[in-house]
């Protein structure tokens, strides 16, 4: 798909009013308690619009990691300069390069928002514009100015693993994805196709399908280990 470099003249930026939109302005506290208390969801990206701030190498890495999960993507990115390699990705997905300074307006008909640049204000106002109209953001490298982290992934065919440290540990995680990366077999997605195929001949309602089902993996299970 072919990229789209708007080149759009700068305006002046309005502070968006406290309140807006029924969430705080105000930053949590960075005290999550002894546990990860995070909801793992997995979103279909291509029925979302993703913006991503800035044009450096944090933006270049995280529409890597959300083009290789989900090449379907449609992402917006503004930032007064792109880097050669960002451009190049860029024209692998359904991506739009905007050169131009961040602006609240560019949130409009956004869904998720991620704040990139070497500028903190500017990131910090990410933030609060987001904030004023309820949309999900995330601040690199700043867990307490995110409502989701873009955490390790693992994908083999129709099995996708996602992995979380709570924000605390980007190394660890990505230690983990590699260790399943390795553990889980290439050939997992077979196995997934052809209890697929079993559950359709299973007669019954949905409890007693997934019952049998239970039954029959267990017996999988069992066997490998005996």
């Amino acid at each position: 798909m072919k990229t789209q470099l708007e080149n759009i003249e700068s305006s002046s930026e309005q502070t968006p009013p406290s309140g807006v939109g029924g969430l705080s302005p105000v930053p949590p506290s960075g005290a999550e308690g002894a546990r990860n208390n995070l909801y793992p969801i997995f979103l279909k990206a291509k029925n979302l619009n993703v913006l991503i701030v800035g044009g450096g190498f944090v933006a270049a890495e995280k529409l890597t990691f959300l083009l290789k999960s989900s090449p379907d993507a449609h992402v917006a990115i503004v930032s007064p300069m792109f880097r050669e390699g960002t451009i190049e990705l860029a024209k692998k997905g359904c991506v739009t390069l905007i050169k131009d300074s961040y602006k609240k307006s560019y949130l409009k008909g956004k869904h998720m928002v991620v704040a990139t640049t070497d500028i903190p204000e500017v990131n910090v106002q990410v933030w609060k514009d987001c904030r004023a109209e309820a949309k999900l953001v995330n601040v690199a490298d700043n867990p307490p100015y995110c409502d989701f982290y873009m955490g390790g992934i693992v994908t083999k065919g129709h099995v996708k693993v996602a992995i979380s440290t709570n924000g605390k540990s980007p190394t660890t995680a990505k230690r983990l994805r590699q260790f399943f990366e390795d553990v889980i077999p290439d050939n997992i997605d077979d196995l997934v196709k052809n209890l697929n195929e079993y559950r359709k001949t299973i007669k019954g309602d949905f409890e007693e399908k997934v019952e049998t089902l239970n039954e029959f993996t267990k017996g999988l299970i069992e066997k490998r280990e005996s």
